[in-house]
């Protein structure tokens, strides 16, 4: 998948990946939004409103109310790649939503997960 077009991917369109994963591991859908709420700042209703609308994951970022500054602490590899060296800002805030449900799935902790260790 190129750049350009995981960026018009709808981000609706992948969350039920997120939410499965996370349930396959014994986690809860309520635990994936707290985390995108935690990255993001939308709220419940306003995540819905993102979900339903069907944004593309670039707007998803570039809507979303208040970006976590502890994202910065993500580290790690996800799909092949450190995130602490991705370059590209939408690319990078993408795999930090990765890492962080790949957390969830490996069975962090979620104070861990939520940077508040």
């Amino acid at each position: 998948m190129t750049k350009h077009r995981i960026y018009t991917t709808s981000f609706a369109s992948v969350y039920p990946h997120y939410v499965t994963k996370a349930e396959k591991k014994g986690r809860t859908k309520m635990e994936v939004d707290e985390i995108i709420h935690w990255l993001t700042g939308y709220s419940e209703k306003e995540l819905e409103a993102q979900l339903e609308d069907k944004t593309d994951f670039e707007h998803f970022f570039l809507k979303a109310p208040q970006m976590n500054p502890l994202r910065t602490k993500i580290r790690g590899v996800i799909c092949g790649v450190r995130v602490e060296d991705i370059e590209e800002p939408t690319m990078k805030e993408i795999r930090y939503l990765d890492k962080l449900v790949d957390e969830l799935a490996k069975g962090k902790a979620m104070e861990k997960i939520l940077r508040n260790e």
